[in-house]
């Protein structure tokens, strides 16, 4: 009979919004929680005993539970509670892995002053948390930030590179240089300041990313990493993708026009992807 090497099981996609009332000013909290449990669950493959198997619908409505019972406090924080949760509630999980998404609004501005109920969210940029307990062990806590749209136009270039004959890109010292960062960072600790440190390392990236004189997108992703390391000790390893969304100056000689490097095109794919992960010597 075949052996069951690993095998998991949760519930994903798990939407959840909290309004946290501070009288007249709201707070909107916007989050994609998602669950998994692994551990002796070999019966229920090879037996259909479900006596250990906690119904992910159950996972669900802890979500929602857990959300209501306390305050959320940081993703990082709210995930810890919940893996501490399914741990005691399910004998025969090892571990239980929490990932939480936040899902980033921003306030309505009216008349040059924020509103108190009102909000917009206006990009896909994610704050996200993954967190993994296990039985008598410190919690492993991985924060980061998914779809961060970001782009500039100076202080890219890209040169340099090896030619053949299929090669048609050309040489350039001034392009636009646009990105979908999507990072994830551990901690040392499995506690401390997450917002502050989130916030610290989102900055570094973003300050990094902006001023840096980028000779390819390697060259900035290193740097952006470089930074973050930097900025916060608690950082041990941080990973960083890097999709290239390509603006190509658009050729208007046909019409007689000259392009100066201000009409350009972006293309969805194909798409460069560069990844790297930056630890600490």
């Amino acid at each position: 009979m075949p052996v069951i090497v690993s095998d998991s099981y949760g519930k994903s996609a798990v939407r959840l919004v909290k309004v946290e009332r501070h009288g007249q000013r709201h707070e909107i909290r916007d989050l994609t929680v998602d669950v998994a449990l692994a551990g002796d669950f070999d019966a229920a493959h090879t037996d259909g005993d479900n006596s250990d198997v906690l119904p992910t619908d159950t996972m669900k409505n802890t979500v929602y539970a857990k959300a209501r019972e306390h305050a959320l406090g940081e993703p990082e924080d709210f995930a810890g509670r919940l893996g501490e949760h399914f741990l005691s509630a399910s004998e025969a999980s090892k571990l239980a892995r929490v990932r939480v998404a936040e899902h980033r609004w921003r306030r309505l501005d009216i008349g040059g002053r924020p509103h108190d109920h009102s909000f917009e969210r206006g990009s896909a940029e994610r704050r996200v948390a993954h967190v993994t307990s296990r039985r008598d062990e410190v919690p492993t806590v991985i924060a980061g930030i998914e779809e961060l749209l970001v782009l500039k136009s100076a202080r890219s270039s890209f040169t340099g590179y090896p030619k053949d004959r299929y090669t048609t890109l050309k040489e350039t010292n001034d392009r636009i240089l646009a990105t979908s960062i999507t990072t994830y960072w551990r901690y040392a600790d499995a506690s401390g300041s997450f917002g502050v440190l989130w916030e610290a390392v989102r900055r570094a990236l973003v300050t990094t990313f902006a001023e840096h004189d980028s000779k390819s997108v390697q060259h900035t992703l290193y740097a952006m990493g470089e930074a973050a390391l930097a900025e916060c000790e608690d950082v041990q390893e941080i990973s960083i993708t890097m999709p290239n969304k390509h603006h190509l100056l658009v050729d208007l000689a046909p019409f007689g026009l000259q392009n100066p490097n201000e009409i350009f095109v972006p293309t969805e794919e194909p798409f460069g992807l560069i990844e790297a992960t930056l630890r600490r010597d």
